[in-house]
Order: structure tokens, then sequence, then C-alpha cells
């Protein structure tokens, strides 16, 4: 469910709330393979089912950066922020990706509005988040995240 906030200053008041969880996202190998061609980044392991299957993780697996990529739709599932002029990203501060997530597997975000903090015209919230797999032990990928809202 999305959290909808109305301007800055009702968005200053949810620092330190959580943000609770998005809705789950198959990566797919077609999803995996178009990551592959928009990056070049065409490692057996991502776009060979057949030698990854033999491979390290028993299947193919997701880019790191397009786990990371994914971010973005899972956020604005959590939190819509209304009344502003602009929504940038502005960084990261940490990134790990503790399991890789294999092709067909489902990602979803836990998300936690850590930090709310003033800057010139606006607004920099730091995200903590954990990219969750359907049925791991472990992650995906934790992170935090830098974005920018603008009056």
């Amino acid at each position: 469910m999305t959290l909808t906030v109305n301007g800055l200053e009702e968005l200053k008041k949810l620092a330190g709330s959580d943000l609770g969880t998005s809705e789950w996202i198959e990566v797919t190998q077609s999803r995996i393979n178009t990551f592959a061609d928009a990056t070049g980044d065409h490692q057996w392991i991502h776009v060979d089912p057949q030698k990854a299957a033999e491979g390290p993780f028993g299947a193919p697996i997701a880019h790191g950066y397009l786990t990371l990529s994914l971010f973005i739709p899972m956020f604005t599932e959590l939190l819509d922020v209304q009344g502003v002029s602009t929504k940038v990203n502005y960084g990261l501060n940490k990134v790990r990706f503790p399991s890789p997530v294999k092709a067909g597997s489902r990602i979803r975000l836990v998300g936690k509005l850590a930090e709310v903090e003033e800057v010139p015209g606006g607004v920099q919230i730091t995200v903590d988040g954990t990219i969750e797999i359907e049925g791991a032990a472990k992650p995906a990928a934790v992170l935090t995240s830098l974005s920018r809202f603008y009056g």
C-alpha cells in the first residue's frame, strides 16, 4: 500500500517511519537479457541458461545492478510525495548484494525512511532498503538510498 504525502512538511514528519513492503516483481530471463543488452554486460552467468545451469549458482542470475535498478519501481509503491516540483535520485551511501537473484525469482522491497534533512530548496531523504528474494534466507540487496525533493 502506498503512503501518500503532500509536500515537504508532511514528508519531514515521516522521518524514522517504516514504509512497508512492496509487491513482488518477477525477475524473468527476458528482463535479464534486456538489461544485458542495455548495459553491454552479456556475461554467461546472466544470459546463457544452459551454461549457467552448470555454473556456481545453478541457474542464470540477474545482474546486481538490475536488482538495484528495480529499487525505484518498488520504492514508488511505498511512498508517493505529491505537491513538489521535482524528485531526483541523489545517490547511494551503501549497497551490498548478499544473495544472487536467479532468473524466475520474485523480489520485493522493505523500506524505512531513516532520515529527512533540509537542503537548499527542498529536503533529502535517506531510505534504508532491503530487497528480499521470495523463499530465500538472505536478501538480494541491502542499500541506503538518497533522494531529493524540491518544493
